[in-house]
């Protein structure tokens, strides 16, 4: 709200809202905060328009000055544990004129917020990887997304946002995510709010789309899922849930972003005994696309240039054992896998450059998976 000439005499006269002078330097700090950078500095007669048309409180150039100094001490003695004596110090001292907090810049004429919390490229990371997520909707990622940047200028904030949209990204319909993976979070927690708490089972209803109107739809006619909750995991830009069915005895896992009308029922869990059994660390690297399989040892061969990939896939644990091979063009990898199609689709993508070569089990369900495919095509 714009402020009168008047108003603005009665608050220079020390009456009206004097008390909120007390409030000037956290303003000022907020509004540098939002408006500067290194490429964007703020003067003082901007900021003094500031705090009298959008705040109502006067204030005159030279308390700006003081203000600011204040806030160069106090984020000295808070960074450094240092006590106010020894802030002022530092300040007096040219050598430390790198560590103030906001400094001013005499060619341009204006202060700029030279150090924060966080570093720009790391707000520029956690970002994009908002952004990235498949299982948040696009107005969740863009909330999320406003919550990061709040850390830097507008204008770096914009910067960053328009150029992690530039993507187009595939983002889930789902708007219960969040809310999903709260409830999820709850109901595998052994304590809540200071008081011990069971983890009890959930319900919920699984979505698939329709190829009719190419929107989401109750899986099972709307039959509602009961699980045992275990753990959350992201795999591939996705949320998952590992949880154990006690129909099928053994641990399933679940897409959260299909999820709806996600509930705890007040039952105790069940399947502890199998999910002990899963080494979370390694999981997504047997499990691939995150669809069940019969877990089995395979020894496989690839070309030498795909070694990256294949390390990236299967990683370097106790379990997995790489070796050259004498013609020097080829190595082997043996590690623990998921048997599944996927696994026989990912194998496929490498063509003539990877084989399977044991245990022969595998071998002939690659055979059958490739002669599938050829039937297809003929």
């Amino acid at each position: 709200m714009t402020k009168t000439d008047d108003e603005f005499e009665i608050l220079k006269k020390g009456h009206g809202r004097k008390s909120d002078q007390k409030l000037k330097p956290y303003l000022v700090l907020q509004y540098l905060l939002k408006n500067s950078d290194e490429n964007n500095v703020i003067s003082a007669p901007q900021i003094v328009g500031y705090l009298q048309e959008t705040c109502g409180i006067y204030a005159e150039r030279r308390s700006i000055y003081r203000d600011i100094e204040e806030i160069n001490k106090a984020m000295l003695m808070v960074e450094n544990n240092i006590d106010i004596f020894e802030a002022e110090e530092m300040l007096a001292d040219d050598i430390y004129n790198e560590e103030k907090f906001i400094v001013y810049d005499k060619n341009r004429k204006g202060f700029y917020v030279r150090r924060r919390f966080y570093d720009l490229y790391d707000i520029r990371l956690l970002a994009e990887c908002v952004y990235s997520a498949k299982f948040l909707e696009a107005k969740q990622a863009e909330r999320l997304a406003d919550i990061v940047c709040a850390q830097i200028s507008d204008k770096q904030a914009k910067k960053i946002k328009h150029d992690a949209f530039l993507t187009d990204r595939v983002k889930t319909n789902n708007a219960e995510v969040i809310n999903n993976v709260t409830t999820i979070n709850k109901a595998i927690s052994k304590e809540i709010d200071g008081k011990q708490h069971i983890p009890e089972k959930i319900s919920f209803t699984y979505l698939k789309y329709s190829i009719n109107d190419k929107k989401q739809v109750s899986r099972r006619n709307g039959e509602k899922y009961i699980v045992s909750p275990y753990a959350l995991m992201i795999n591939d830009g996705n949320y998952y849930l590992l949880a154990f069915d006690d129909k099928k005895h053994k641990i399933i896992h679940y897409r959260v972003d299909r999820m709806k009308n996600v509930e705890p029922i007040g039952e105790s869990r069940s399947g502890e005994d199998v999910f002990r059994k899963i080494d979370l660390k390694s999981y997504t690297r047997k499990v691939f696309s995150m669809f069940n399989g019969e877990l089995r040892g395979v020894e496989m061969r690839f070309i030498n240039p795909l070694l990256d990939t294949v390390i990236e896939r299967f990683g370097t644990g106790a379990n997995t054992f790489y070796s050259a091979l004498p013609d020097k063009r080829h190595f082997v990898v043996k590690t623990d896998i998921e048997v599944s199609s996927q696994f026989f689709g990912w194998i496929c993508g490498f063509g003539n450059k990877a084989k399977i070569l044991n245990p022969p089990s595998v071998v002939d369900g690659m055979k059958e998976y490739v002669s599938k495919i050829q039937k297809v095509y003929e």
